[in-house]
């Protein structure tokens, strides 16, 4: 019922958001509203499964895929490519071809990383959180170190694609992108049920028959797969992943995937073409969703650190 409750609430979110101030048909409404509606799909849904099925991995629902610096590896990709070619190639090579680029390195760097890591014994994943942080940490400065050396107009060029910005998507990307989002939330709900078990933890997972090495790497490389596709798409959002994961188990109650990646998939898409509304038609397009996104993450990011920690000193 709650599933079906969201479903109807983010067809008329939708709806809303096509019509609303639309003076002609559908068609034209579609014709200039439908990519930002599209984009805003796909990544919600990349965002939200991706975030409930690492969660289930790290067994914590604090922490979420960017932990492991995607957004931080999205930003050095951008300020590499814009230090060394200047922004008139960069403009060049075109957006398809940065999808392109920004997605296989996104995608090599999480493999390897995860596939040597578990490839060895007594390897966890905590052991690749922790690697993650600390190669976030250190991209994080030899970013800012390239930014600051740059060409003033080349600097604003690149700060246009270090924000996550639902206008102007590329159809053509929209369309590649919405293909590898869908195969990959199809892949998650196909593993629901090893997931379910994954939950137990890794000593009952396996009593249960459950291979938890080969479900890990096959789970851990879809996530992968779903991040890089829609950071590479309109950009990095940190905690957005972390405040639908946690509403959908709210919401729900339930452990079980079946129900917690679709209505988080549905809370996440209601968030962001409501929010879009509300931007675009309540406060006149001030400021960039993933801004308002970021800042209400952080302070639920904040809000569960302090309340994890009271609850382990009780």
């Amino acid at each position: 019922m709650i599933i079906a409750v969201l479903a109807v609430v983010a067809l008329a979110l939708i709806a809303a958001y096509l019509m609303i101030g639309q003076q002609g048909g559908w068609e034209i409404a579609w014709r200039f509203r439908g990519p930002r509606v599209g984009a805003m799909v796909v990544v919600g849904v990349a965002v939200a499964c991706s975030t409930v099925a690492f969660q289930t991995l790290a067994a914590n629902r604090i922490l979420t895929p960017a932990i492991l610096g995607f957004d931080v590896l999205f930003q050095s990709i951008q300020t590499v490519l814009m230090f060394s070619l200047g922004a008139i190639t960069v403009n060049q090579i075109g957006r398809l071809g940065l999808f392109g680029i920004s997605v296989t390195i996104m995608l090599a760097f999480s493999l390897a990383l995860f596939w040597g890591l578990f490839g060895g014994a007594g390897k966890s994943l905590h052991l690749v959180l922790l690697i993650g942080l600390v190669l976030g940490t250190l991209l994080r400065s030899l970013t800012l170190m390239l930014q600051q050396r740059l060409d003033p107009g080349d600097f604003l060029v690149l700060q246009s694609r270090l924000f996550a910005s639902f206008h102007g998507v590329d159809q053509r990307l929209l369309v590649v992108s919405g293909m590898i989002v869908t195969l990959g939330a199809l892949a998650l709900f196909a593993l629901r049920l090893r997931l379910d078990v994954l939950v137990l933890g890794r000593e009952i997972s396996v009593s249960l028959g459950v291979n938890h090495k080969r479900i890990t790497l096959t789970t851990i490389t879809i996530v992968a797969v779903l991040t890089s596709a829609s950071t590479a798409l309109v950009g990095p959002i940190t905690f957005f992943g972390l405040l639908v994961a946690n509403l959908a188990y709210a919401l729900v109650r339930d452990h079980r995937h079946a129900s917690v990646l679709p209505a988080a998939a549905l809370l996440a898409v209601i968030a962001l073409v409501g929010g879009q509304i509300v931007l675009e038609h309540g406060l006149g397009q001030r400021t960039l969703l993933s801004v308002v996104i970021e800042f209400l993450g952080g302070i639920v990011f904040i809000a569960m650190l302090i309340l994890q920690g009271r609850r382990f000193r009780g």
